[in-house]
């Protein structure tokens, strides 16, 4: 006859490490779909403008400037985890770029085309990719 025995091991806690340049692309990559499928909501959802306001709604506008607080955040965490300073100049500027690209259409400071916001949303998309990618240390060896 067997004996079964039995060992219960104690759980090991594994502290979670969030991809800070995941969430990153993952807020810019979301803002940019935000900024594609405004239109064409309240395009379909809209009624003659006799009858109803034709702004949007404000919590939709405010969308906007969460996608912008979470970017920042995002920025603030990966320029501590990575190697490279041409990285965290180049987010820093695309932020301020789409930070000032997106007050500009909300106040009118300058005419500007509108879409011109896809250009940085699509830098920090893509820089948060590479340095996902290419720049990050990884035990004590970085690129």
């Amino acid at each position: 006859m067997k004996l079964i025995s039995l060992k219960l091991k104690k759980p090991s806690i594994v502290p979670f490490k969030i991809q800070f340049d995941a969430v990153g692309a993952f807020a810019s990559g979301l803002c940019m779909a935000h900024c594609i499928a405004t239109p064409f909501f309240f395009i379909a959802s809209a009624c003659s403008a006799s009858c109803c306001s034709t702004t949007t709604p404000l919590w939709w506008q405010w969308l906007d400037y969460l996608f912008l607080f979470i970017s920042f955040f995002a920025i603030i965490q990966t320029s501590k985890s990575t190697n490279s300073k041409s990285i965290i100049y180049g987010l820093v500027t695309s932020w301020v770029s789409l930070c000032f690209f997106i007050l500009n259409i909300k106040f009118g400071w300058v005419q500007l085309a509108e879409n011109i916001k896809f250009i940085p949303a699509f830098m920090l998309v893509g820089l948060h990719m590479y340095n996902m990618r290419y720049c990050q240390c990884d035990k004590n060896e970085c690129c």
